[in-house]
């Protein structure tokens, strides 16, 4: 029986427990609260202690790092995690598979593959990259097996929050209400249904090719205004979407943090933001949900 160390139980790191123990590993998983997954152990673990780090990752096969503290608190929070992490996986031999996201890639002109260059000069985009430029060379060093694998937006059950897609969008559009958008709603973008995202982590893991590399997250693309009419159509409702003035997320982002880092990272929105997991999808085997089931899955979860 393979063991598993999952750290983080949120929209991705308890689905990813469940789904590991369900296939038979032996599978803990560590919070600060000591949040539970169905069929793992918890514990409590502060992921920025290296030495609790390392004790917690003692026999297992793999160290998934998905944890996701609040944007506010990435450029405190995030370093030592990555550093922990990196020294957890040196001193047991565990590979490490890191959840990442597009930040660092920053504003793209065109579809982000696995190779594309990090260009952020946002700050949330450069603790993220500094995060992989560590792992990757701790990996290329020889001390350790690492990956990230990175998604645009997610989306699913139980997306809330901070989510572009999640429950305060769906929930307005099957009201007939106004969802209110950061950026241009009517630009392409891309999302990545939390499932699928568990599923790449899986297949990363298990992976017998190369490592100290990145992989997509296979995703669908569609405009929040194309999401609100698939929506209106399937559940005969009327939601519109109307986007937030910038000037208004710049005004909040004065007197209010977490204002301050959505609109700092709403740049994503401004232009057509897309990912290309043509190479994951080959290497990996994986691909994405269709498109209308996974939609379908999301709104019907905040009908309930």
């Amino acid at each position: 029986m393979t063991a598993q160390l999952v750290v983080g139980a949120g929209l991705i790191g308890r689905p990813l427990a469940e789904r590991l123990a369900a296939r038979g590993d032996r599978v803990t998983i560590g919070t600060r609260s000591g949040s539970a997954a169905a069929g793992a152990t918890a514990i409590v673990l502060n992921a920025g202690d290296r030495e609790a780090f390392t004790r917690a990752a003692a026999g297992a096969a793999t160290i998934f790092l998905c944890t996701n503290p609040p944007y506010t608190d990435w450029a405190t929070q995030w370093p030592p995690m990555i550093d922990a992490a990196i020294h957890a996986a040196s001193a047991t031999g565990a590979a490490l598979v890191v959840m990442g996201n597009l930040y660092p890639y920053g504003s793209p002109t065109g579809p982000m593959t696995e190779h594309s260059p990090e260009t952020t000069t946002e700050a949330k985009g450069l603790v993220r990259k500094e995060g992989w430029r560590k792992v990757r060379e701790a990996h290329g060093r020889g001390e350790l097996r690492g990956v990230e694998v990175r998604a645009s937006d997610y989306f699913g059950p139980g997306a809330t929050g901070t989510a572009h897609l999640g429950e305060t969008f769906f929930t307005s559009i099957l009201a007939s209400k106004t969802a209110r958008a950061v950026g241009a709603p009517g630009l392409p973008h891309s999302w990545s249904y939390l499932p699928d995202i568990v599923s790449t982590l899986i297949a990363a893991a298990d992976h017998d090719g190369e490592w100290g590399r990145l992989w997509h997250v296979p995703s669908a693309a569609a405009s929040r205004i194309e999401i609100a009419d698939q929506v209106n159509r399937r559940f005969g409702t009327h939601g519109k979407v109307a986007a937030y003035p910038q000037w208004l997320l710049r005004s909040l982002g004065m007197v209010n943090p977490m204002m301050h880092e959505i609109w700092a990272s709403s740049y994503q929105f401004t232009v057509p933001y897309l990912i290309d997991s043509t190479e994951t999808q080959r290497e990996l085997g994986v691909s994405a949900t269709v498109w209308a089931d996974a939609l379908a899955t999301s709104a019907e979860s905040y009908r309930r």
